[in-house]
């Protein structure tokens, strides 16, 4: 977020966001608000924008004349502090993950798959599925990097692959992920007599096929 002034006669204000790659899309609502720290009476602006690698700052060069940010009456300069507020919530993004999983190997690691969302895979079950179901879920990979403010919603699709028939099973939900609740899914994904029987192709050769896609429907956070 940065702050200047225009001509000297008002206060500009703009959301700004880093760490675009070149051909990078975030859409995004937000609203910017200077707090009155007497009377609680903010001066509040909404807007939405796609911000790109190009464009990635948007906001309102007059946001506020400096006359009314400067009378100690309306409360948004006290002793030379002005406090500045921005919430955002971006718009819908998609993302395919397909792994192609050894089971042998999961007895070291569940945890599977690359990027921002992982899939995690009990083969002989989790929680109240351990020992007669498979156990399947989607998680953040790396939860510490989300503030204690942050939330994400998301859609999703976890399938595992019939590679004989193509007749795939599937589990379909929604979830809000956060810091302390970083992954969700199913402990029942799929009976182990099921999975295990070679003719329904979800096992062959000791590889299962796993599909996630997520679509990204709001990341909500103050800042």
């Amino acid at each position: 977020m940065g702050v200047s002034t225009l001509n000297g006669s008002h206060l500009s204000l703009f959301l700004a966001l880093a760490d675009f790659t070149r051909d990078s899309k975030v859409y995004t609502d937000y609203t910017l608000r200077i707090v009155d720290q007497l009377q609680a009476k903010h001066i509040v602006f909404e807007a939405n924008h796609c911000f790109t690698a190009v464009e990635n700052d948007w906001g309102f060069s007059r946001f506020v004349t400096r006359s009314y940010l400067t009378d100690p009456g309306n409360g948004c300069l006290v002793k030379d502090i002005c406090l500045v507020e921005a919430e955002q919530t971006y718009a819908c993004s998609k993302h395919i993950t397909f792994l192609s999983i050894n089971l042998s190997t999961l007895n070291l690691n569940p945890l599977q798959g690359s990027g921002t969302r992982k899939i995690q895979l009990y083969p002989k079950g989790r929680r109240h599925g351990n020992g007669s179901h498979l156990s399947l879920y989607l998680v953040t990979a790396d939860p510490s990097n989300l503030s204690p403010a942050s939330k994400i919603y998301a859609e999703f699709t976890l399938r595992i692959l019939d590679q004989v028939q193509a007749r795939h099973i599937a589990g379909k939900g929604n979830y809000w992920f956060n810091a302390s609740n970083p992954e969700t899914g199913w402990a029942r994904f799929a009976t182990l007599s099921y999975f295990n029987q070679q003719v329904n192709g979800l096992l062959v050769k000791d590889v299962c096929l796993v599909e996630a896609e997520v679509t990204i429907h709001g990341i909500a956070s103050a800042l």
